[in-house]
């Protein structure tokens, strides 16, 4: 019996001891739970509080735009003809020949399409017809007049005889001077229609359309069966041209120069030329003039620059980048040669933004950004030039966020 109630005993739970390891579990538990939002805190002031941004370095270039050394003001643009028209024809109609593709040099007067002149060979037809009508009128009564004429003589010496009275006398002189009205009116009606075969000759020729002046046609608006117009009508099934002719020989080169550095250009300055085509190739060339107005929106001026030297790979509408020179260089020496070479500063045009109405930058500085207000020069394609306000290596933000202010704590991305 004592065994068993020693087993019984030994069975019974010990509820103190299990209150005790209970309560030592629940401090552990909260004791990492404070652990873990202190680190969480930590990360968050120190990682969570820096703005991730972007950077690129200042770039210190000492050539000019397409790689020309030595330019005091560089600009771009594109190549232009001052001669380029679209041909088409001075009047309404079908076009039943073209003679004329794309890349085809052409002289002046030469033939580039013809016309339905049906229609116009027959007026003209008529007009002739009528002009013959009236040429034959005309003979008729001059003939008629030098019989009336003969009449008069003789009845002028039957009155002096006494033979006949003188109203036969002045009906004879009647007659005459009414023929001769007639051959004066006649005359007027000849040149009329003579006129009017002169017009329906010159409608007859404007159903040819001829090459302005000597070019090459660099496109092809119509085809055989199309309808032309000099104006535009019937929507879009009627034809406004027939071909674009371009005078290779009259191509030069527009740019936009900013206003601010307008002062930099002069007539017949030297300059240098670098088609996009071409990279390697650098062509001479000379300001030609500049347009006596500003385009207020880009606050640029329009400046005309003349190749000295035409090059058949040259061609309509290319892009072109420009260094204008300080002074003509001396003989034997290249224009990018004699000009000093000057170091330019290049940033992504991402990088300036706008502050209280200036342009500023974010030039990195440890951990942290600085802001500094900048002068910026001329654009080159997705760069900008930095006149002032930044050095060469340092580096810049180009992406981050838009309330970025000076002193704030930054983490470069990658």
């Amino acid at each position: 019996m004592a065994d068993l109630k020693s087993e019984l005993a030994s069975l019974k739970i010990d509820r103190d001891s299990r209150a005790g390891s209970g309560r030592g579990g629940l401090w552990i538990a909260l004791g990492i739970a404070v652990v873990a939002v202190a680190g969480g805190g930590w990360w968050w002031a120190t990682r969570a509080q820096a703005a991730t941004v972007r950077t690129v370095a200042v770039e210190a270039r000492s050539e000019g735009a397409a790689g020309i050394p030595g330019a005091v003001l560089n600009a771009s643009g594109y190549v232009t003809a001052r001669r380029r028209a679209t041909v088409s024809s001075k009047v309404t109609g079908k076009v039943v020949e073209i003679n004329v593709e794309e890349g085809m040099a052409v002289k002046r007067g030469q033939v580039l399409a013809r016309l339905d002149d049906s229609q116009t060979r027959a007026e003209l037809a008529l007009a002739e017809s009528q002009l013959a009508s009236a040429r034959r009128a005309g003979a008729e009564i001059e003939v008629r007049i030098r019989e009336a004429d003969l009449t008069l003589k003789r009845q002028r010496q039957l009155a002096k005889e006494g033979v006949i009275g003188q109203a036969d006398l002045d009906a004879a002189e009647a007659q005459l001077d009414s023929l001769r009205a007639r051959l004066a009116v006649t005359a007027q009606e000849i040149e009329v229609a003579e006129r009017m075969v002169t017009i329906r000759q010159t409608d007859l020729n404007d159903m040819v359309v001829r090459a302005p002046f000597d070019g090459v046609a660099i496109s092809k608006d119509a085809q055989p069966g199309e309808m032309v117009s000099p104006v535009s009508a019937g929507g879009g099934f009627t034809r406004t041209g027939i071909s674009t002719i371009v005078d290779m020989s009259s191509l030069e080169i527009e740019v936009d120069v900013s206003e601010a550095y307008i002062n930099r250009v002069s007539d017949r300055q030297p300059v240098t030329a670098v088609l996009d085509a071409y990279p390697d190739w650098r062509i001479p060339a000379r300001v030609i003039t500049t347009v006596p107005t500003a385009d207020r929106q880009k606050a640029t001026v329009l400046v005309r620059i003349a190749f000295e030297k035409l090059d058949p790979r040259i061609l309509p509408d290319m892009g072109v980048k420009v260094a204008f020179h300080s002074a003509r260089p001396a003989a034997g020496e290249t224009a990018a040669a004699a000009a000093p070479v000057q170091a330019r500063l290049l940033v992504p045009k991402a990088a300036v933004r706008k502050a209280e109405g200036r342009d500023v930058v974010f030039v990195l500085k440890e951990d942290r950004v600085e802001r500094r207000a900048v002068r910026v020069g001329t654009a080159e394609g997705d760069r900008v030039e930095i006149v002032s306000g930044v050095s060469a290596g340092e580096h810049v933000v180009v992406e981050g966020p838009p309330e970025l202010t000076h002193g704030s704590k930054v983490r470069v991305q990658g």
